[in-house]
Order: C-alpha cells, then sequence, then structure tokens
C-alpha cells in the first residue's frame, strides 16, 4: 500500500517538509478551514482539502510529530453530555509534555512541552474546555494512544482506517477529572472568556444544543 511519503504530490511533499517542529505543524493546523462535516478525513486528505475538525487535525499532528521522530500518540478529552470530545496529539521534550490541536475554540489548541504529566498537561485545558453556552465540560480523558497499531490500516492514507481509530478510543481506559461534588461547584465561564473561546469559530461546527437547551 502507498505511504503518505509517496502519495505526495512534489508541492504537497514540500510543504509538509517545512513542518519541521511542533509549533510549525500547529501552525499549519491553524491555517486549515474548521470542518463541520459528518466524516473524517486521514492526513493525506486533510492536505489536500485543507479542511480538518478536531479529530482529523489529531490524527494529522500525530503523523506530522511521527515524521519528526516523536510516537504517534492521541489523548481523547471527554466532556459532559452537552460538548463533543476534543482531541490531542501529544509530544514530549525532555520528558515533558506537550500537545497539538485543531479546535472551533481558540484556546483549545497548542499546549507548550513544559507538563511534568498527562494529567497535567490535560488539566492545562480545563478552564479553555466549554461549551457555546458557557458551561465547562471537561469530565474525564483516555490514556494516549498509539497509533502505530493502525499502521496495517493505512491511516495516514486511507480515510476508512479513521473509524477504527475511532472505535477503538471508545474502549481506551478513562480517568475522571472531576467528582460529583467538583461538578456541583463549578462556576460560568466568564462572558469575555467565552466571547475570546469563540473568537473565529465556525458556528455550523458548535456543538448542538436541543431546542430547549440554547
Amino acid at each position: 500500500m502507498p505511504t503518505l511519503t509517496s502519495s505526495l504530490t512534489p508541492a504537497e511533499a514540500e510543504l509538509l517538509a517545512g513542518l519541521t517542529s511542533p509549533l510549525l505543524i500547529q501552525a499549519f493546523l491553524d491555517t486549515l478551514a474548521y470542518s463541520s462535516e459528518d466524516r473524517y478525513r486521514c492526513p493525506l486528505t486533510v492536505v489536500r482539502d485543507r479542511t480538518a475538525h478536531c479529530y482529523d487535525g489529531a490524527i494529522f499532528a500525530a503523523a506530522m510529530l511521527r515524521r519528526l521522530g516523536h510516537p504517534a500518540r492521541l489523548l481523547d478529552l471527554l466532556p459532559n453530555d452537552r460538548d463533543d470530545d476534543h482531541l490531542l496529539a501529544l509530544f514530549q521534550v525532555d520528558r515533558h509534555w506537550g500537545a497539538l490541536a485543531k479546535s472551533n475554540f481558540s484556546g483549545l489548541r497548542y499546549r507548550e512541552p513544559i507538563h511534568r504529566s498527562v494529567r497535567e498537561l490535560v488539566l492545562s485545558y480545563f478552564e479553555d474546555y466549554f461549551n457555546a453556552l458557557g458551561e465547562k465540560t471537561m469530565r474525564a480523558y483516555t490514556v494516549p494512544l498509539n497509533l502505530a497499531r493502525f499502521d496495517r490500516l493505512n491511516w495516514e492514507t486511507d480515510d476508512a482506517a479513521l473509524d477504527a481509530i475511532a472505535d477503538h478510543l471508545d474502549v481506551v481506559r478513562k480517568v475522571a477529572v472531576l467528582t460529583p461534588a467538583m461538578v456541583a461547584r463549578l462556576s460560568a465561564v466568564d462572558p469575555r472568556a467565552l466571547q475570546a473561546g469563540l473568537l473565529g469559530a465556525n458556528a455550523a461546527g458548535l456543538f448542538k444544543f436541543d431546542a430547549d437547551d440554547a
């Protein structure tokens, strides 16, 4: 089967060759249109369509990180039932964790590799993880998943392989972030933080509430 490298046009190969650091990968993710479509794009399709939502973006970032010598690792941030989950591509520098992400919310993207543990990294997203109604929604996260186990499915070049990865994320071990008592004490997001988080958001890609919720 063709690899990502062998599938690229010369122009695409030149583009990806320029993504020589996690920060440059994130900068490329930030140029992509945010997808509101109910479909998955593998890294090759992301390059060609210049479009991604958080799942596509994290898969793409994991592939690009692997080109730099990092493992292709994902982590899924899990909300309550009033928000979408959010995928991160993880990397380490000097044993400290950082993350790359594509998001419709401005505060849920890049994290510097300064975090001493995965949990510490995850909690750096807590205050910025809210829905369009201003509710803080993070509740748990998955342990990191190395995408090397899906190489036989050609996930870098085949959109269909992403369904298998999504299915596996559903059964990966989950780690709770909050107790019920903590949830009951949560405050609403400051209106200024909510406005900043939604800056430039694609409204069509936001979580869809029932009519009586909005």
